[in-house]
């Protein structure tokens, strides 16, 4: 291989670990920083005999938002129409549907946007799974908040479960 190659070769695979560095960075700053906002499940405990124990989560906004659309009377949501879901939060941060808008802003003081992927007839709020070790499922049989990281602009991650009474059940 000529030098220019090889230099090419390298450029690229600093370039490509740089991207997802950054990518890896962002959402552990959001995990840490994003903002707590607690949904409430409706949880179903499937199996996957490929990928081990799982919760399949489907959280009651994205219920709302199934049949609350971003249309009106005259024009209904189209199928693969993303939004921006608009919170309130009560005191021990549970999300109450406000109203969904196609951006972030404009929101009123203490409102949170939260993103959503409206795909057919079903909403994507972050992540639809938890994941956790063979033989744990009784440790989250108790959930009934999914615990949001959200960022200002909307973005969220999944960073655990919460029971009834809003406690932290434990990490996979």
């Amino acid at each position: 291989m000529k030098r220019w190659q090889i230099a090419t070769l390298v450029g690229g695979l600093v370039l490509a670990l740089a991207v997802v560095n950054a990518l890896v960075f962002a959402r552990e700053r959001l995990l840490r920083d994003g903002r707590v906002v607690l949904l409430e499940l409706a949880p179903v405990d499937p199996r996957s005999l490929m990928q081990g124990d799982y919760m399949a989560l489907d959280y009651a906004i994205a219920r709302e938002l199934t049949t609350a659309g971003l249309g009106n009377a005259v024009e209904p949501p189209r199928a693969n129409q993303d939004g921006y879901a608009i919170l309130a939060l009560d005191e021990h941060g549970v999300a109450r549907l406000v109203r969904e808008q196609v951006a972030a802003t404009p929101r009123e003081a203490g409102e949170v946007a939260l993103e959503f992927r409206r795909r057919g007839q079903r909403v994507g709020i972050a992540s639809n799974a938890w994941f956790f070790a063979e033989g744990t499922a009784a440790l989250y049989e108790p959930a009934r908040y999914g615990e949001l990281r959200v960022s200002d602009g909307g973005h969220a991650l999944l960073a655990g479960l919460r029971d009834a009474q809003f406690g932290r059940l434990p990490a996979r």
